[in-house]
């Protein structure tokens, strides 16, 4: 009988030393599959930000770019929204895709980014219509003249709609669409060039600092805070001012088929409300993003299906 009862008792041992060991099996195999997976999706990361060359920053998010072969949003919508929001530039520098960074990005505008997205939807059947989101205060004048151009190659209805508001580089941008609209308390215009800056070269003197020049010529180092700036250099800086306002009134004359005689008068830099915008011809109605979408409707007869790059 002890015999029986201790061949029962050796079983029951065995049973659960047999289902220990099973459980550190499993244990051990999903902690390998765990590491494998983690591997190959770190790989498959790494590969895909080669392949693509990094990393975007598309309004709030890091999105991979693809390198201009992806499908994006507009999956079967037939009205694409591009933002025009903050400062304009020809590209995004490496240091907005930080991810570690805790600097908030500034908000960033980059022709390269809205050639690219023109570019998908004038090859997109499906959408009918472009409206421009426009909130930027101008930026740089080659990236301002390169998304005005791209506007005004576009083979679609391109409608712009001026938000808080549309000034020096961002109205040149705004004044390639088709057709703009504006809220009473929109500020628009500000046509003019700027190349001011903060001289330092007194508070320097105050400090005991002296400025040494060592250039190559001696214009190689104008506009340099640190030093006052010459009658001459101050020459040529004018020189290109005033080119550059020259294209600027000329474009917008072209543009919004004014007078240029007219565009030169509005021409001080200013910015002017929305009423006084239409008046002067620099808009076309009083209105916002329901106004765009109305006209859509009316103009093209179709609904409005909404789709933003």
């Amino acid at each position: 009988m002890k015999e029986e009862i201790k061949n029962i008792l050796k079983k029951k041992i065995d049973i659960k030393e047999s289902i220990k060991e099973r459980i550190k099996n499993i244990f051990w195999i999903i902690f390998v599959v765990s590491i494998v997976l983690t591997i190959a999706m770190y790989w498959h990361d790494q590969f895909d930000f080669y392949l693509t060359g990094g990393y975007d920053y598309v309004g709030d998010e890091f999105i991979d770019e693809g390198y201009l072969n992806e499908e994006i949003w507009c999956d079967g919508n037939n009205v694409a929204v591009i933002n025009i929001h903050g400062e304009i530039v020809t590209y995004l520098s490496d240091y907005y895709y930080d991810e570690e960074s805790e600097l908030m990005p500034p908000d960033l505008v980059s022709s390269e980014e809205v050639i690219f997205y023109i570019d998908e939807i004038e090859e997109d059947d499906n959408v009918k219509a472009i409206i421009l989101d426009i909130d930027s205060y101008g930026g740089y004048p080659v990236a301002s003249e390169e998304i005005m151009n791209a506007i005004k190659r576009a083979k679609k209805p391109t409608i712009a709609v001026i938000r808080e508001g549309a000034a020096s580089g961002a109205y040149l941008i705004a004044s390639g669409a088709d057709r703009i609209y504006a809220s009473e308390m929109s500020d628009v215009g500000g046509i003019g060039v700027t190349m001011s800056y903060l001289d330092y070269s007194q508070q320097n003197r105050q400090e005991g600092l002296i400025y040494q020049q060592l250039s190559s010529g001696k214009f190689k180092d104008t506009g340099n805070p640190d030093k006052e700036l010459t009658a001459e250099e101050k020459e040529l800086f004018m020189r290109d001012v005033n080119i550059l306002h020259e294209a600027f009134v000329r474009n917008i004359a072209e543009n919004r088929g004014l007078n240029i005689k007219t565009v030169e008068e509005l021409a001080d830099g200013s910015t002017m409300l929305g009423k006084a915008a239409k008046e002067n011809g620099l808009i076309d109605e009083i209105g916002d993003f329901y106004s765009a979408e109305e006209w859509i409707r009316k103009e093209l007869k179709i609904e409005p299906v909404i789709c933003s790059y």
